[in-house]
C-alpha cells in the first residue's frame, strides 16, 4: 500500500508555462516513463538509474518523497509544462539546524537546451530563501558533468571546492564540485540586476 499525504502539494511557478509540483502517487507512471526514455543518458551521471527497473521502483521513490514532504524534510518535485513531465528537482536533505539544503535535479534529454533547468533551479532557490527561511543552498555536480555544472554557474553560485571520489557511479568513483549560495548573496544579486 502506498503512503498518502493529505496536505496540498507544493507548487512553485517558474514562468508562464513551467511549474514545479511535488510528486504525487499518480505521477509515478509519468516519472517512470521519462526515466525509461532517458535511461542511457541519465545513467551517465545518476547512480539510481539501474535500481529503477520498473514502475514499482518509481512508486517507492514517490512514496519516499511523500514521506519527506510530510516530515517537513523538503520535497521532490516534477518539472511540468502543462501535463508533460520534463524532469525532476528537489532537496536531497534539509539541515534545519543550519538552515541549509542540498539541491539535486535532472531533465529529460529531449527537454534540454531551452533554459528550463536554470529557471527551475532559480525558482527553487528563491523558494528556499524566501518561502522556507533557509540560509544556504548547496549543489554538488560531478566534475565532468558540464551541463549540470552550468546551472549553478549561470545562477552565480560560488564554486567552493572539490570533493575527491565523492560518489560511486556504477564502476568508478567521480569527483564532485561543490557550489554554494547564501541567502544574502542571492537577494543582493537579484536586487543589483533590477
Amino acid at each position: 500500500m502506498l503512503f498518502t499525504f493529505a496536505g496540498p502539494p507544493v507548487r512553485i511557478f517558474v514562468d508562464g508555462e513551467v511549474v514545479l509540483r511535488s510528486f504525487e502517487v499518480d505521477d509515478a507512471r509519468s516519472l517512470f516513463e521519462l526515466t525509461e526514455a532517458c535511461r542511457p543518458y541519465l545513467r551517465q551521471w545518476l547512480p539510481w538509474v539501474d535500481s529503477t527497473k520498473n514502475l514499482d521502483d518509481t512508486k517507492l521513490f514517490v512514496e519516499g518523497s511523500l514521506r519527506q514532504l510530510a516530515a517537513n524534510n523538503g520535497f521532490q518535485a516534477g518539472i511540468w509544462r502543462g501535463e508533460d513531465l520534463l524532469g525532476a528537482i528537489g532537496y536531497h536533505r534539509m539541515d534545519w539546524a543550519n538552515r541549509a539544503a542540498s539541491v539535486g535535479y535532472w531533465l529529460g534529454e529531449a527537454h534540454q537546451g531551452r533554459g528550463t533547468m536554470t529557471k527551475a533551479c532559480s525558482a527553487l532557490t528563491s523558494h528556499a530563501f524566501s518561502g522556507m527561511g533557509l540560509h544556504r543552498i548547496e549543489i554538488r555536480c560531478a566534475v565532468e558533468n558540464r551541463k549540470s555544472r552550468a546551472i549553478p554557474e549561470r545562477l552565480g553560485f560560488r564554486n567552493e571546492g572539490l570533493i575527491r571520489d565523492a560518489e560511486w557511479l556504477y564502476d568508478r568513483f567521480v569527483d564532485h564540485v561543490v557550489y554554494g549560495m547564501l541567502e544574502t548573496e542571492w537577494h543582493s544579486a537579484r536586487t543589483d540586476h533590477r
